[in-house]
Formats: structure tokens, sequence, C-alpha cells
């Protein structure tokens, strides 16, 4: 019988990822969608992670982390933290902001994690403090993010429209992207189509022109580099530190222009170490969770 197994859960927007680590070694992988009880609701989190839990199982389980967005407040931690009770009674149990995962994935405990995927935050460690700037999500913030990005695109694509100006290469690329005919058509389509998720897919088609030279689509990048550097230095201001600071999230992992652009202008601010996480962050979970064995201080579990 094993022993000591820990769960990691990394719970996304769109989907779930777990793992369970027997004795240091990853046992079994499972994939659900999102349990995200901000994304979601209660019960079709509670559903999702009745799957997991099946692909997984549950005996000998002694310690679970689960990093997820929309526990920013004590209520949307216990929430999660009841869920994930009443299923692993008998394990230990954590729950943290998604952005926590980062730096336990890059195995640094210090440091500044910084996020661009669908949205955007940034999150950060050094000694006993901890601060966190953005992830205000995409009515108030995620500047930087593969929303925001696509978001650009669609509102410069408008203005133009709007002063008469001929369409250039973003607008024609994007509309056609989204299976229009005209830039002028982005106006409708964005309402109709509410999904973050698939405005955060276009953002593709921006560093596509990027590449090929367009000016537009550069002018986006270096702005959402900038947003994402501010985020960082936000929190490396606040916490008296200097990173390292580890890029994270599907845009920033996946996209070699807004890694340089960060990168360069983290440089200037004398961010020097910076780092692309190259794990799955629901491999920071694993390593919390861990921790939560060597842990007797109940109270611990809770910082």
């Amino acid at each position: 019988m094993s022993s000591a197994a820990v769960l990691g859960l990394d719970i996304g927007g769109s989907k779930t990822q777990a793992l369970r680590v027997e004795n240091g070694t990853v046992v079994a992988e499972a994939l659900a969608g999102s349990a995200n009880i901000s994304s979601v609701g209660l019960e079709e989190a509670g559903r999702q992670l009745d799957v997991i839990l099946d692909q997984l199982g549950t005996s000998g389980i002694k310690a679970v982390c689960a990093g997820a967005a929309g526990v920013e407040t004590p209520d949307g931690e216990a929430r999660l933290h009841d869920l994930l009770a009443r299923r692993l009674p008998c394990a230990r149990i954590r729950v943290v902001h998604d952005s926590q995962l980062i730096l336990a994935a890059a195995g640094v405990m210090d440091g500044i994690a910084v996020i661009s995927g669908t949205g955007s935050v940034a999150w950060g460690r050094h000694g006993d403090q901890q601060s966190r700037a953005g992830g205000w999500g995409y009515l108030l913030g995620d500047e930087g993010s593969g929303y925001w990005v696509a978001r650009e695109a669609v509102r410069r694509s408008l203005i133009r429209a709007d002063r008469g100006e001929p369409a250039d290469r973003l607008g024609q690329q994007l509309a056609a992207d989204c299976g229009l005919q005209l830039p002028e058509q982005l106006l409708d389509h964005f309402y109709a189509q509410p999904d973050r998720r698939y405005w955060a897919g276009r953002a593709r088609v921006v560093f596509e022109l990027a590449r090929d030279g367009d000016p537009v689509s550069r002018d986006i990048i270096d702005a959402a580099a900038a947003a994402l550097t501010e985020l960082a230095v936000s929190v490396g201001t606040r916490l008296g530190s200097a990173g390292p600071v580890v890029l994270a999230g599907g845009l920033a992992v996946h996209q070699p222009a807004l890694q340089k652009a960060v990168r360069t202008r983290l440089t200037e601010q004398q961010f020097t170490d910076v780092r692309v996480l190259a794990v799955d962050p629901v491999r920071g979970a694993v390593e919390l969770a861990q921790r939560l064995l060597l842990t007797c201080d109940p109270e611990k579990e809770k910082k």
C-alpha cells in the first residue's frame, strides 16, 4: 500500500489539472473541466473535482494543495476548502491563489511570479512577506493578458474605421481570423462572443503580424510588456525584492516576443534574473502539498 500520497490541483478558468504523487513520484495524472467556483459555480466545481478524484483515487492522500483564481477573499478560499474537505476528510488541505503555484513550480522560495494567460497577475514572496498586483479580471484590468492583447487589436481596428481610414493589416487579418469579411464587423462580433478564451486565442494574430514587422501589432506587444513589467515592479517595490522574476501563463510561455520585451524592460528596472516557467504550474501545487506533510503546526497551513 502506498504512503504519504499528495494531490496537487491547478484550477484554471477552462480546465483543472491534477497530479497524484507518492513518495516523490508522479503515479497518476488527471484532467477535467474547470473547478473554479467563481467561473462555473459551486455545483459544477464539485462535479469536476469528483471527475478528478475518480481518476486519481482518494485512498492514502494525506495532503492536498489547490491553486485557483477567485480565492482572493477568505470566503472564496473557504468555499473551495470545504469542497475538498468533504471529499478528502483525512487530508490536510491548503488553498492558494494560482499565482502562488509559480514560484513553487520554479523551485524558488522567494521571488516574483508574473502570469500572462487569459488574464494577468503578479505575486511575490520575500521572507515572511507576500504581495500581489493585478488579477482584477477582464472588466477592471488584466492588462498584458491574451484577452487584453486581442481586445486592444479590436479597439485599434475600430478606431481606424471611426476615422474613415482604410483597414490596416491587423484589422483585416483579425477579421478574417474571426470569420468576418470586414474589420467594421468586429464590433458586433466582439459583443456576440463574450468568451474570454475565444478572444485570448485571437492574440495569436497580433504576434504573427508583429513577427512580419507590422508596427501596430508591435506597439500592442510593447504595451503588454510595459503592463506586465509594471505588475512585477509594483510587487518587487513593496517587498524590497529584485527577483528572480518567473514568467508563466500561456501567453508569456509561448510568445518569445513578449518574453523578450518584458525581459528588456525588467532589466532596465534592475530585475536581472528573469526566467520562463519550464514545467506545468500544477508541479507547484504538488510541492506545496508536500510541504504540508512537513508542517506540524496547522496554523502554518493558512499562511
